[in-house]
């Protein structure tokens, strides 16, 4: 790579790093977490259970963590308050940036630690397969009973059957990325195993959703 490019790649990332230590995250947020999906079974109702579960759920998929890649618009979002990305980046094709800025330009296909930054950031996130979700995916700005409803329609799912959104749910190593999110961040509510199991006895009882 020449010297230059490599250059403003690397002070971009430092960016991103500056940006990210804005807003340190809340040990209250992060100490969150999930009831078993069997303690539910004791609400006799079973839309009522199902609404329960959701709404349990919620707290994974309403989650900073989650919703600063299921942007509203083409800018990914960053830190606790969900504030736009720093540097100034944009979905692109596939919902992996532009030429020259795209996701991989910062984000590696693990985790990397971060030595001498400020001391709530030890880490730059990263996976394999780093990208925002697609646009019609998006859950900045709603509700937790409109996701759910984009969550059960195939149009804005990714063409999933509520059998492939357990699984993906469940499963998916990019949606798991939230339970490991690197040194300095806290992870989302509970478990992936915990979650998908919610996911599952919500399907199983009929996938209500909340007004």
């Amino acid at each position: 790579m020449n010297s230059k490019i490599w250059l403003l790649a690397f002070l971009t990332c430092l960016l991103v790093v500056a940006g990210m230590s804005l807003v340190p995250w809340s040990h209250a947020q992060e100490e969150q977490s999930l009831r078993p999906a069997a303690s539910f079974k004791s609400i006799d109702n079973e839309e009522e259970r199902s609404l329960a579960l959701f709404q349990e759920a919620g707290k994974v998929i309403q989650h900073p963590r989650c919703v600063n890649c299921h942007p509203a618009t083409d800018r990914p979002l960053q830190g606790a308050n969900m504030q736009p990305h720093q540097p100034p980046v944009f979905r692109g094709d596939g919902g992996m940036g532009l030429p020259g800025m795209q996701c991989t330009t910062c984000h590696s296909a693990v985790n990397i630690s971060v030595v001498g930054q400020a001391e709530t950031i030890k880490s730059i996130p990263g996976h394999p397969v780093w990208h925002l979700a697609p646009i019609e995916m998006a859950w900045e700005g709603k509700s937790l009973g409109q996701i759910c409803q984009q969550m059960k329609d195939p149009d804005s799912n990714g063409n999933m059957t509520m059998d492939e959104l357990v699984e993906h749910m469940a499963h998916d190593e990019l949606v798991g990325w939230g339970w490991n999110p690197g040194a300095g961040r806290g992870p989302v509510p509970g478990t992936q195993e915990e979650f998908g199991k919610l996911i599952k006895s919500w399907v199983e009882t009929g996938a209500v959703c909340p007004p």
